[in-house]
């Protein structure tokens, strides 16, 4: 359940989240539609790969999660933190991993890519925590799906170099 602040300031904070977070996603799907039905469909497959229908309604969960996480901490930190900071870079490094591996589909360059995109969500994630324990809570399934697309590259990887 989504809690919401009494203070319509920070609520419209809460809206800037989502568009930003979301914003993201829809980035990273420019670099992945045009390439899921031609060089996506040619790779080998791994059998732990879900079927493409999955990733949108997951992702879409997951940004607003994310975005919602965020909000609860930049309520105690305010914009120049630490914690906004990690979480900008880590939503950066979210963007690069589609740039990388479907935009340039270089998997090797991506699996390296999201490894540091594991740390910098476990890092965000252990920041947020300190803040906020929902916040940091509601991270957790980010984490758990990236740590899921880590060994799904790897396995990519293996199969198609």
């Amino acid at each position: 359940m989504l809690v919401f602040d009494k203070n319509p300031v920070k609520n419209r904070a809460l809206k800037y989240f989502l568009v930003v977070t979301l914003a993201v996603g829809a980035a990273g799907s420019l670099f992945t539609e045009p390439n899921i039905a031609g060089w996506y469909a040619g790779l080998t497959h791994p059998a732990i790969a879900p079927p493409n229908w999955v990733f949108a309604p997951v992702w879409t969960t997951l940004y607003i999660l994310m975005a919602y996480a965020a909000w609860r901490v930049w309520r105690t930190t305010g914009w120049r933190s630490l914690e906004m900071l990690a979480f900008a870079v880590q939503l950066g490094l979210n963007l690069a991993w589609s740039a990388i591996f479907f935009g340039l589909h270089q998997i090797s360059a991506a699996l390296g890519e999201i490894i540091l995109l594991d740390l910098a969500i476990l890092y965000t994630m252990l920041l947020f925590w300190r803040r906020d324990g929902v916040a940091g809570a509601v991270m957790l399934p980010y984490l758990a799906w990236s740590g899921f697309a880590t060994v799904l590259t790897h396995a990519f990887w293996k199969l198609n170099t």
